[in-house]
């Protein structure tokens, strides 16, 4: 079996529904970012638990994911990602948010 099935990341994709993994790969989500703690940005757990209740939070975070951000979470920058669509970054967002609370 190759080295790269054992990967974090590869586990990471096993958890991503199929539609939504080629975006997740093409802008590198889970570089940063992983499915339940921070890595450099973080976890998607994490980002849905402080939003869960904010009804604005998936059009402001569609906006993030296009715009790139700094300072919601400490320091550490989130790049821009300009080539995104507007329907990528809102089935994105959705996603991120529908994520469980870490255990």
């Amino acid at each position: 079996m190759p080295l790269a099935a054992f990967s974090p990341l590869a586990a990471a994709a096993d958890e991503i529904p199929a539609p939504l993994r080629e975006p997740v790969a093409r802008y590198a989500c889970l570089s940063c970012h992983g499915m339940v703690r921070k890595q450099v940005g973080p976890g998607f757990a994490q980002i849905a638990a402080r939003y869960r209740n904010d009804p604005e939070a998936p059009a402001r975070l569609a906006d993030k994911l296009r715009d790139g951000s700094v300072g919601a979470w400490g320091r550490v920058i989130m790049p821009r990602q300009p080539h995104m669509s507007l329907d990528e970054s809102r089935r994105l967002a959705q996603w991120v948010l529908s994520q469980p609370s870490s255990p």
